[in-house]
This record gives structure tokens, sequence and C-alpha cells, in this order.
């Protein structure tokens, strides 16, 4: 037993999209790697010039606004709270609070975001993550983000 070693899954963005209700321009992860049941994941983001909100965050200076960064962490943890259901019918998740954010550096066009999230704490249908967005290794924010789970 002693030997045994966790194999890490990965879910691309056909799996994203029949997990997760979100889709264009709102899906804002890219693929999932590094899968550890609910426990922890990698989501990744490729942030490129032609998103919708760099048309005007801001135009001559483009900048991935924070509260999508927080989206993308959210929708990480969540794509992996549903996936280790099993069920056939997906759930929901509805965020619940954004605890410690912080933002310590600009998400530009060209960028990509590596969204690390791991559960902290599981009671019933309700969860909390902690979050780290990194941009070469760099953590651009971080946040506690607390869900709950609704079975269909």
């Amino acid at each position: 037993m002693a030997d045994m070693v966790a194999t890490l899954e990965a879910v691309d963005i056909l799996g994203l999209m029949k997990l997760l209700p979100h889709r264009y321009p709102f899906l804002m992860i890219d693929r999932i790697v590094d899968i550890d049941g609910d426990d922890s994941a990698v989501g990744i983001k490729n942030v490129t010039i032609n998103e919708p909100h760099f048309q005007g965050h801001f135009p001559d200076q483009p900048v991935m606004p924070g509260v999508l960064i927080v989206e993308a962490m959210a929708q990480t943890a969540g794509a992996i709270c549903i996936r280790s259901l099993n069920a056939e019918k997906p759930s929901l998740v509805y965020f619940l609070t954004i605890d410690n954010a912080k933002f310590r550096k600009p998400v530009v066009p060209g960028d990509q975001l590596k969204i690390h999230v791991k559960k902290i704490k599981k009671r019933g249908n309700l969860l909390k993550f902690a979050c780290e967005a990194l941009v070469d290794g760099a953590k651009a924010a971080e946040a506690e983000i607390s869900a709950m789970m609704v079975t269909g």
C-alpha cells in the first residue's frame, strides 16, 4: 500500500462544458489538470486579447479584472466538486463567500493563469477552498472561496 502512487487526472474544455453551466464569454477556465478528487486541482486559463472585457478594461493597457480571476478560481473549485459526485445529471455549485482576496500583480493578454485550488473544509454540502492564481510561478491573486453544492 505504501508504494501506491496517486494518479492525478485532467479535464479538457469539452469535459468542462459537461461539468459547468458557463459558456462564452463567461467560461473562465480552459482546462483542469492535477485533479485529486475534490481535494485539489490546477485550473488553466489562457488569457488572450480577444476576450470581450479587454475592450473596456483597459483598451490602452489591458488588465484582466480581478473579479474574473476570482470567478476562474470558483469555476475550478466548482468543476472538481461536481466531477467528484460522478452524477449523471450535473449538479450546481453556488458561490457563497470570498474571503481574504488579494491581488498581487496584473494579469494581461499572453499570460497563462494557473489556478491552484485546495479544499480546506467540507461540512455536508458546504465547501471551502484556498485558491491561488499564478503567472509564471508568481502569485497574481489569492482568496478563500466557499460554495454550496446542490444536487439535482
